[in-house]
């Protein structure tokens, strides 16, 4: 077999299940296996798994186990040569782990190779590449400085900012959102370190495979679709494990002498109670127009399920259109996600939005800011064009 997809969930049933609809589509001609580990949700999200998706893998725990040990569990009953380690509030292109694939066998002393990612705005995400966390790196960004000195090497390391996010290249730290590697390489180092609930479990992966003297990329050729945020509540909970998480990264690999330690942990603290209301829900200004983008099919009762469901006016599209505050709905039983994935990059501005209809699916999902957590539209019944 040549490739597991790990999904680990908790609490999100709507986008993993996009999530899996997409990566089916991308797996078609590969021989592969989906692996779902849900970290005891109490969404129904694994009723749904077992209604929709009878043949992938479901591993169910009792308790939330954490991302690094809810991983372990899913790559210890993976069997293909390579393991994808994928968010469930992702969506793939059709072709996203065929280009990888065919890149991975390209190179020697392979470790990770992540892929270019943007948010449900369309715009990239620049955790997609990074640079290893040292305390003057993470200082750097904690007070901003790269944004001010983006060219300057000393100061522009924790975004990896030496690449451009159109460039393939060797770059440190690869985000867990999406990880691609060989799953030999993955269980000779242990896998995600399990004494870090979550946070920087990505970093130390990537790190550790660095001091195997592998060599992690990140691929620019193709893009996923990463919402961000839907699974985790920015509360004072994750206040206190992002702290512990950057402590822990920082304690197993870093020494420091005690006053910079200190100013360390006063900048994390910042950072992450920045981070904590960041994250917070803002008033959403409702668009005046939904536009529904097809090209050759009569969607009258897709169109009435959107009216009973949004106070705006649904419009028919082939293009998009020249007006502000406008909701593009696009479909993917008409459009591939790979084209859906381009259109939010190509007409990314704060003057729209997008929903997307995964195929087969009676829901659309989609994300207004990328420290939101996301919006669903479910309707009564699977949309029939």
């Amino acid at each position: 077999m040549q490739l597991s997809v790990i999904i680990l969930n908790y609490n999100v049933r709507y986008f993993l299940e996009a999530c899996v609809l997409s990566v089916q589509k991308a797996l078609s001609t590969i021989e592969s296996e989906i692996i779902v580990v849900d970290n005891h949700s109490t969404d129904n999200s694994c009723d749904r798994m077992k209604e929709r998706f009878p043949n992938i893998v479901l591993i169910e725990n009792n308790q939330n186990l954490g991302f690094p040990k809810g991983n372990n569990i899913g790559v210890s009953r993976a069997k293909g040569k390579y393991i994808c380690v994928l968010n469930p509030d992702t969506i793939v292109a059709e072709d996203t782990f065929e280009q990888l694939l065919a890149f991975v066998k390209t190179k020697q002393d392979l470790g990770i190779v992540g892929c270019k990612l943007i948010d449900g705005t369309g715009c990239f995400l620049p955790e997609s590449k990074r640079g290893i966390p040292t305390p003057w790196v993470a200082f750097t960004k904690m007070m901003g400085l790269y944004k001010v000195f983006p060219r300057i090497r000393l100061f522009n390391q924790y975004y990896a900012q030496n690449v451009s996010e159109n460039q393939t290249d060797k770059v440190a730290i690869l985000v867990g959102a999406f990880m691609l590697m060989e799953r030999k390489l993955y269980l000779e180092i242990g896998g995600f370190d399990e004494n870090c609930f979550m946070y920087s479990d990505d970093i130390d992966l990537s790190y550790r495979v660095l001091k195997k003297n592998k060599n992690n990329y990140y691929y620019h050729n193709t893009t996923v679709i990463h919402f961000k945020g839907e699974s985790t509540i920015r509360n004072e909970a994750y206040m206190k494990r992002f702290q512990a998480a950057m402590n822990f990264f920082y304690k197993k690999h870093f020494k420091t002498a005690i006053l910079f330690s200190i100013v360390m942990k006063i900048g994390i603290f910042f950072f992450s109670f920045f981070k904590m209301f960041q994250g917070k829900r803002k008033k959403t200004v409702l668009p005046k127009k939904y536009v529904y983008l097809s090209h050759s099919i009569d969607s009258k009762q897709l169109i009435e399920q959107i009216q009973e469901k949004v106070a705006a006016l649904v419009m028919v599209a082939k293009e998009p259109i020249s007006e502000k505050r406008v909701e593009y709905i696009i479909d993917t039983n008409l459009w591939t996600y790979k084209k859906a994935i381009q259109f939010l990059e190509e007409n990314k501005t704060k003057n729209c939005t997008f929903k997307i209809l995964p195929h087969t699916a009676n829901f659309m999902i989609g994300s207004n800011n990328k420290n939101d957590r996301g919006e669903i539209i479910v309707f009564d019944r699977v949309p029939k064009n």
